[in-house]
């Protein structure tokens, strides 16, 4: 091969690489301006294969050292920085190392986000191997590919040996920008506060209360609501702090402290009264759950609260309650249910406890619900009704009311439900309620696997 349009020999190869599946191009993490560069630079087909792969990429960082994760805006953060790193590669192979652009700015904000989340460096640099094995695997198996193979031994040690090198300077300048945020952060009032705040919720703390409520900003030995506040979209903190005061103000909140720990993620806390009722200064609560969550929806977040609690360990408690409710939404978003952007740990706690573990919660509702728990639109319809006709107390009303269906088609399900399950209602209420309450909430995370076919 010889070289042509000022290129490298031997890497014509490269034009013709291709995802393996359908990649429109918006759908990169990068700036439109970036892929439009990236095209011009390697051509469209070879964007679409680096666009296809690092989403692969991404998942396997994630799944080896989920602490690079965190949250959707976290990773889709981290999308965009290993997509830089895997455009840079292309341009490095093709064009050698000179003409691959100074270190992407999503990289360095990559970081910036690690340093901010006390995220070590050596996990840091895990991921980094994680990935680069990974985008080098892919590389030199598309080489093998497309390489005559009279040369293809002498280019795939030639790819490897690039790769190596790229990674081997690119985790040098990420060493050096860790380290130079590192030092900038740990010496800010923000990462004063974001410690004590993570030694706080450490059951084994000996925090001075008094000294970490001065620092804070915010009197520890009061009563305290948690919330965690979330959104898809990273570099949205500005609206997330926003979302969460105006949150915990009309949850009748008199002070609050907002700790931001991911992109697109916060922790935040609120000295409510004691009794629930009404803070020391006159103020009540003014915002109904439901005037909360369309708030939040117009912010585009979704956020979870825990119960109030007194002192340090109701600060504690309060902040676990949150996280559990975070922990259920997503699982429902999973399952692909509406999203509720506000949620009360004290009305999915009994979820939330069930689904701590999944493969057990999943075991428990096919065995109660047996054909019921198949996943089908017509079982759906079935264990919906006979969730909210035995919550209800069998009042078909309020059912009919409530699915805006008709009087009829409630009675007709119920039967064809107790006919699927075999039994009657009465025998192992709670059990069944539970079950499908789970159901009901995390949908195809607890039944039956796809495979099994509607009875």
């Amino acid at each position: 091969m010889t070289e042509t349009g000022g290129r490298r020999p031997g890497r014509a190869w490269i034009a013709r690489l291709g995802p393996r599946g359908e990649v429109d191009l918006d759908r990169a993490a990068s700036p439109r301006a970036v892929v439009e560069d990236a095209v011009a630079r390697v051509g469209a087909d070879p964007v679409r294969w680096a666009i296809e792969l690092n989403s692969v990429v991404v998942r396997r960082i994630v799944g080896e050292v989920p602490a690079l994760g965190g949250s959707p805006a976290a990773v889709e953060l981290l999308r965009r920085g290993n997509e830089a790193t895997t455009l840079r590669a292309l341009f490095t192979l093709v064009d050698g190392p000179a003409a691959a652009p100074p270190t992407d700015e999503a990289i360095l904000e990559g970081i910036h986000e690690f340093v901010h989340r006390a995220v070590p460096l050596e996990r840091v640099l895990h991921g980094v191997r994680v990935g680069h094995a990974a985008t080098t695997e892919a590389f030199l198996r598309a080489c093998a590919e497309l390489v005559d193979a009279e040369v293809a031994v002498d280019e795939v040690t030639a790819i490897s040996r690039e790769l190596f090198s790229y990674v081997d300077d690119l985790s040098d300048t990420m060493i050096r920008a860790y380290l130079v945020e590192h030092e900038v952060w740990s010496t800010s009032a923000a990462a004063a506060r974001a410690d004590i705040v993570r030694s706080l919720l450490s059951d084994a703390t000996t925090t001075d209360v008094g000294e970490a409520s001065r620092v804070l900003g915010y009197d520890l030995r009061r009563t305290h609501e948690a919330v965690v506040v979330w959104s898809d979209a990273p570099n949205g903190s500005s609206t997330l702090q926003a979302a969460a005061t105006e949150a915990l103000r009309a949850r009748g909140a008199t002070t609050t402290l907002v700790v931001p720990v991911a992109s697109g993620r916060l922790w935040a806390w609120g000295t409510v009264p004691s009794d629930g009722t009404v803070p020391s200064d006159g103020t009540r609560r003014t915002g109904s759950w439901e005037t909360i969550a369309e708030a939040l929806s117009r912010q585009r977040t979704q956020a979870a609260f825990g119960t109030p609690g007194g002192g340090v360990e109701g600060f504690r408690r309060s902040h676990r309650e949150a996280q559990r409710g975070e922990r259920v939404e997503r699982l429902r978003r999973e399952a692909g249910r509406v999203p509720r952007h506000a949620t009360a740990y004290a009305d999915v706690a009994a979820v939330a406890l069930l689904a701590t573990d999944l493969d057990a919660a999943g075991d428990f509702v096919r065995r109660e619900l047996g054909g019921l728990a198949t996943r089908s639109a017509s079982m759906e319809a079935l264990r919906t009704t006979l969730y909210h006709y035995i919550g209800a107390e069998r009042s078909l009303v309020d059912v009919a009311r409530r699915l805006h269906v008709a009087r009829g088609t409630v009675t007709y399900r119920v039967k064809r439900a107790q006919e699927v399950l075999g039994h009657g209602l009465d025998d192992r209420r709670f059990a069944l309620h539970t079950a499908l309450a789970l159901a009901e909430e995390l949908g195809d995370a607890v039944l039956q696997p796809r495979d099994v076919t509607e009875r």
